[in-house]
């Protein structure tokens, strides 16, 4: 009898401390998606600053994007080239690159690292600070995912020593959580990080099964929810009626944005040498300062010719387009497609999701304009948000989860679901692939031949 109950305690001893370390783990795992949250809205803060300062300047001298875009162009060109390689572009791309790697390999925290992820925050905040047609939503999400992956090897190596309490997070589950919790902290919106974690993190992957990884963006996004609020990205002054007439508005809102959509991620994909004649396409190759001090010049005269509605996010353009009003110019949603590129194939740091939310609002302007009456042009200005972001990125749920929860519109979720859907595979149409997978090919093969020379370099010097 006496036996039989000290291996009753035994046995009730091992399951207490089983569960005890589990629920440390947890608690360390979602203190990490907390830190995320907050480092997102710190840099969502700093990123208006940057956009102040650029409306400041330019509104008291019209000519200073003629100086701003060109130099700064260059100046964050050299910048990325010579200090912050992974940091060009998006920052999704490298994040789903990542995940795909091995595990706590070298390819891997290249891509994520916490350098790259300052010189992220930096230069994407210069970017918006002279006006280029960038986001930070984008950047949000590498930031995230790099803060994330250093914390959980920070603490695996820091109970390393200690056999009971050692944490052994997969990397794919930090990478996977710290990503979608950082677009959820900077959007304010909780779903659409599950969303965005499932179908484009998830694809391919066990992440999008993994409770841990869902629990850590709710994490973030209720975080951010505590701190700022329930307050939508976009204040709508207006309720939306979704009338039966309507679905012909869906049906030709999903048709354009999916053509423009799918345009958007081929010249996005082709880049700045697949735009020029062969016969230029070596120069741009060699010589990436100078073309992005070219493509900064370009979005200085789409500026000008604008009055300034394509510099910075387009925030400001699309929520007045959701209230009826106008964007301030004719040809807003194609002038900031065409500076959306400019900025991406010049290799600045900058996400495309809330340029390309502006952009799907200005197409909506245009649809009501060239058919007057048939819908109502905020109701228009909606749909194509959520249609050209779906086309743009081949991801449609996520697409309507976002611009839902962006704009507090869940009694149009049937309308916005079918505008994406079609949306989505009318672009798969013009751009076969999703445009952020096929973008991470490149960030993959970059990260395996930094790998590869890292390795041969340490052979011959013995090390």
């Amino acid at each position: 009898m006496r036996f039989r109950l000290v291996g009753f305690v035994r046995r009730r001893t091992r399951h207490a401390l089983r569960v005890s370390r589990h629920g440390i783990r947890y608690a360390v795992f979602l203190a990490g998606a907390a830190c995320v949250a907050l480092i997102s809205m710190s840099f969502a803060w700093l990123a208006e600053k940057a956009l102040d300062l650029n409306l400041l300047v330019t509104h008291r001298y019209w000519w200073s994007s003629l100086l701003l875009l060109p130099f700064g162009f260059a100046a964050l060109r050299w910048l990325t080239v010579r200090h912050a390689p992974q940091a060009r572009g998006s920052g999704i791309p490298q994040v789903i690159a990542a995940i795909a790697m091995p595990a706590r390999s070298t390819g891997q925290r290249l891509l994520v690292s916490l350098p790259q992820a300052v010189w992220k925050v930096v230069l994407t905040a210069g970017g918006l600070a002279i006006g280029a047609s960038i986001g930070r939503e984008g950047p949000s999400v590498q930031v995230g995912a790099a803060v994330m992956l250093a914390w959980g090897t920070w603490w695996h190596d820091k109970t390393r020593a200690n056999s009971g309490l050692r944490f052994g997070f997969r990397s794919d589950a930090l990478i996977a959580a710290g990503a979608a919790g950082g677009l959820a902290a900077a959007f304010n919106t909780p779903l659409a990080g599950v969303v965005f974690a499932i179908e484009e993190l998830g694809r391919g992957s066990v992440v999008r099964f993994d409770r841990l990884v869902m629990s850590g963006v709710l994490t973030a996004g209720f975080l951010t929810l505590a701190l700022l609020g329930n307050n939508s990205y976009f204040r709508v002054e207006q309720t939306f009626l979704a009338l039966t007439n309507d679905w012909g508005g869906v049906l030709l809102a999903g048709a354009v944005n999916g053509v423009l959509g799918g345009l958007f991620a081929r010249l996005l994909l082709r880049g700045a040498s697949g735009l020029v004649p062969s016969g230029l396409r070596h120069t741009t190759q060699q010589h990436p300062v100078l073309v992005a001090a070219a493509c900064g010049l370009l979005a200085a005269l789409l500026g000008l010719a604008t009055h300034g509605s394509t510099y910075g996010t387009g925030y400001a353009q699309a929520s007045a387009l959701l209230n009826g009003r106008e964007s301030g110019s004719e040809f807003f949603g194609i002038a900031k497609l065409s500076s959306t590129v400019l900025a991406y194939v010049a290799g600045l740091p900058g996400g495309i999701f809330t340029p390309s939310l502006a952009i799907g609002a200005g197409i909506g302007e245009h649809i009501s304009a060239f058919f007057p009456g048939h819908i109502a042009p905020g109701l228009m200005a909606l749909l194509c948000m959520a249609g050209f972001l779906a086309a743009a990125t081949q991801a449609p749920i996520t697409a309507t989860v976002i611009t839902m929860e962006m704009t507090r519109s869940h009694d149009l979720t049937l309308l916005l679901l079918a505008v994406t859907l079609l949306a989505s595979f009318v672009s798969r149409q013009f751009c076969p692939r999703p445009f952020y997978h096929s973008a991470s090919r490149n960030f993959r093969r970059e990260a395996v031949a930094l790998t590869h020379d890292r390795q041969k370099t340490r052979v011959k010097t013995g090390g």
